[in-house]
C-alpha cells in the first residue's frame, strides 16, 4: 500500500515549471576526457553568489566548494563573483559575458530572472542555477535542483521522536520554493510520527497545509535568526529547522545559549561547517558541490545540456546527515525507523509531497 503524505496548495509564490529529471551527479577519482583535453585549461567557469555570499556556511558555500574541486580536478580557470545585495544579480550575471565565462553557475532562487535572461541572450554560452528553474526551458541552461522534502521528513520524523517538550519548531528566511519545501517536509514528518506513534507534537513556525508561517525576511541578518528563535523557545521548541542561510547561524546562537534546544541544520552537513556541531542533531544535506562539479565537467567535455538535474534520496542529492556527536540522543529504534521510512520513499511507498518540490510547480 502506497502512503502519501500531502503539503497543501502553494499561495503566493511563482511557479515554475521543471521539464524532466536529469541523472545523479556522478562521483570522480580522477579527471576525466574533458579534463585531458588539450582545451580544459582554456575553459573558463564562473559562479555568481546570492546576496549570502561564498562564507554562508550554507547553500553558497557548497556551490563554491563544487567549482573550486572542478578547477582542481579539471584544470580549468575559475571566478567568483560574490553579490552583496540583490541589486548585484543582474550585473554580476552580465559581468560573466565580458569575462568570457564558458558556464556560469548562480547560486539561488533569487538569480533566477537575470541567468533566464543571459542564458537567452548568449545561446552560445552555458548557465546552469542552483535551487531553481524557469518559467521557460532553455538548452543551454541547467537547472540545480533537490527533492529536499524527503530528507526534511525524516528530520522531521527524528524532531518529533527526539522532542522533550513536544514542541519544535521551523522558519525561512523568504518564502520560495527552495526554502519552504523543506519546511513541508519537516511538518509531513512530524505529523507521520505522530500518526505512527499516537502522540501529538506542536510545529511552530509553518502550516504546510495554508503555506503560512515564520520568515525572516532577508538571508543575511543574524539578529532576526536569534529574534525569531528565541520566540520559539520561549514558547517551548526544543528542537528547530531554520531554513535561512547565515540567519540560521543567529538561530542556532540562541539555540546554545538555552539548555536542551537542538538544531537541525540545512544544505550542508552543519556538524562540519559551522561551529554549532554540539547542539547540531542533524542536518537535510543537499549535495550542491557534487552537482556544480559535475555540470562543469559535462561543460568541458562537450555534454552539457538544459535537462535539469533534479536530487533525491535514490540518487544521493539530498540525505540525512549522520547525529554525530548526539547520537547518543537519538534512540537505535528510532534509528532504525527512519532508515526504514528512507527505503520506503525510495522505494516508492512512501511518497513526501510538496507544492515545492521539484516537478510539482515548484
Amino acid at each position: 500500500m502506497k502512503n502519501t503524505v500531502r503539503a497543501g496548495a502553494l499561495a503566493g509564490v511563482l511557479a515554475l515549471v521543471v521539464a524532466g529529471c536529469g541523472e545523479p551527479p556522478e562521483e570522480t577519482s580522477g579527471a576525466t576526457g574533458g579534463a585531458t583535453s588539450e582545451g580544459a585549461s582554456d575553459y573558463l567557469a564562473c559562479l555568481v553568489s546570492d546576496q549570502g555570499g561564498f562564507d554562508d556556511q550554507s547553500f553558497n558555500q557548497s556551490a563554491r566548494e563544487g567549482a573550486e574541486a572542478a578547477e582542481a580536478e579539471l584544470g580549468i580557470g575559475l571566478q567568483e563573483l560574490e553579490s552583496q545585495t540583490a541589486a548585484d544579480f543582474e550585473q554580476n550575471v552580465d559581468q560573466t559575458v565580458q569575462l568570457g565565462c564558458d558556464l556560469t553557475v548562480a547560486v539561488g532562487f533569487l538569480l533566477a530572472d537575470a541567468t533566464a535572461a543571459a542564458a537567452e541572450a548568449n545561446p552560445d554560452l552555458s548557465y546552469a542555477l542552483v535551487d531553481s528553474s524557469t518559467e521557460q526551458s532553455y538548452e543551454n541552461l541547467r537547472p540545480l535542483l533537490f527533492d529536499t522534502a524527503q530528507a526534511s521528513f525524516l528530520a522531521g520524523y527524528v524532531a518529533a521522536g527526539t522532542s522533550e517538550s513536544g514542541t519544535i519548531a521551523t522558519f525561512g528566511g523568504l518564502q520560495i520554493p527552495s526554502v519552504t519545501v523543506f519546511m513541508d517536509g519537516f511538518v509531513r514528518g512530524a505529523e507521520y510520527y505522530d500518526e505512527q506513534k499516537g502522540t501529538d507534537t506542536t510545529v511552530l513556525g509553518w502550516d504546510a497545509d495554508a503555506q503560512t508561517g515564520s520568515f525572516t525576511g532577508d538571508f543575511e541578518n543574524q539578529t532576526n535568526g536569534v529574534n525569531t528563535t528565541q520566540n520559539f523557545i520561549d514558547q517551548g521548541a526544543d528542537v528547530i529547522l531554520p531554513v535561512a542561510g547565515p540567519v540560521g547561524l543567529g538561530a542556532a546562537s540562541a539555540a546554545q545559549g538555552a539548555e536542551g534546544v537542538r538544531v537541525i541544520w540545512v544544505d550542508s552537513d552543519g556538524y562540519e561547517s559551522t561551529e554549532y556541531g554540539d547542539i547540531i542533531l542533524t542536518s537535510v544535506v543537499k549535495e550542491i558541490g557534487a552537482a556544480v562539479q559535475d555540470s562543469i565537467s559535462a561543460g568541458v567535455d562537450g555534454d552539457f545540456s538544459g535537462e535539469p538535474y533534479v536530487g533525491t534520496l535514490e540518487n544521493g542529492g539530498v540525505a540525512l546527515a549522520p547525529y554525530h556527536d548526539l547520537e547518543g540522543e537519538v534512540p537505535q529504534e528510532l534509528q532504525d525507523e527512519v532508515t526504514a521510512l528512507q527505503e520506503q520513499i525510495v522505494s516508492g511507498d512512501l511518497v513526501v509531497e510538496s507544492p515545492s518540490s521539484p516537478g510539482t510547480g515548484g
